[in-house]
């Protein structure tokens, strides 16, 4: 199959790009810049110059394909308004193109616009105002009533490997500034995960097996407890482990304090059955204590 990948060079498409080639599959990816360009053709596949505002290569990309995987997203959170439009943009001209021909989008969504303390399910939707990514990923659903064989792969929102950017980055990096490891409250609240890997290998079968309008979760570990995260964290970088207080999250962790007290919990059941998914790779505590996370480099 011949298949066009947005965030193509980013840490979930540059594991997804060299699965879809591994497995037979010919992948053209777009490319905002030479280094994207060189990562991406470097892992075998062909690069498309442009980005999510250029519409004219968004169309051109998914017209010479039999399938589309949309995987970029702009993560700036003081211009989450603009980036959902970019995104539904994005949307709106892939199922333009592809509109009538049942070939396969697949977009990347997440399983925290659905609301915390509940374990949710392939089949749940958000039961308030979704943010509008999330109203994204609805319209991606919609399209299948015109021919196109949409699905959505729900993520975790803890994607963890090698190279991770992350939420888990941004709590080590917070750990190593503030010199404790922090965890909001009792610590108690779970973060479903899953690594890299685990995702790049689920993209593919639900570009290749996926039924229109489905909704699938990037999910291996349905969730794992803050605090234990915090203390692995602490033992790595010899820091005391802390509890912070609810009413502080906001000024001890910045932005991710938001993100770090939901209480979420997820299955992948039902993307196990549909897709025969098996996630394979190491979960999130067996992960961190690999130690890559803590490298000078990281």
């Amino acid at each position: 199959m011949r298949v066009f990948v947005t965030g193509a060079s980013g840490f979930i498409g540059s594991a997804v790009v060299p699965e879809l080639i591994a497995t037979g599959h010919h992948v053209t990816g777009l490319a905002r810049s030479d280094a994207a360009a060189g990562a991406i053709e470097r892992a075998g596949g062909t690069a498309l110059r442009g980005d999510l505002n250029d519409l004219a290569s968004l169309r051109a990309g998914a017209e010479a394909a039999d399938g589309v995987i949309h995987l970029a997203y702009s993560h700036d959170f003081s211009q989450m308004e603009a980036a959902a439009r970019g995104d539904r943009q994005a949307i709106e001209n892939f199922g333009d193109v592809l509109a009538g021909t049942d070939r396969p989008l697949v977009i990347a969504g997440g399983v925290l616009g659905l609301g915390t303390g509940r374990f949710v399910t392939e089949d749940d939707r958000p039961s308030q105002a979704p943010h509008p990514r999330t109203a994204n990923a609805q319209a991606t659903l919609d399209l299948a009533e015109r021919g196109v064989r949409s699905a959505v792969v729900r993520l975790a929102p803890t994607v963890h490997g090698d190279g991770d950017h992350g939420f888990i980055a941004a709590l080590i990096g917070i750990a190593r500034q503030r010199g404790v490891s922090g965890y909001i409250g009792d610590g108690h609240n779970r973060w479903p995960a899953v690594h890299r890997l685990d995702a790049a290998t689920l993209f593919r079968l639900a570009l290749e097996q996926a039924q229109p309008g489905s909704v699938l979760h990037g999910v291996a570990e349905d969730g794992v407890p803050v605090r234990g995260v915090a203390e692995v964290v602490g033992r790595h970088l010899n820091l005391p482990v802390v509890s912070v207080p609810a009413e502080q999250a906001a000024e001890h962790f910045g932005w991710l304090g938001m993100f770090l007290a939901a209480d979420v919990t997820a299955s992948n059941t039902l993307t196990r059955e549909r897709l025969g998914w098996t996630p394979t790779h190491p979960g999130l505590i067996e992960d961190l204590e690999l130690g890559h996370y803590f490298s000078p480099s990281s």
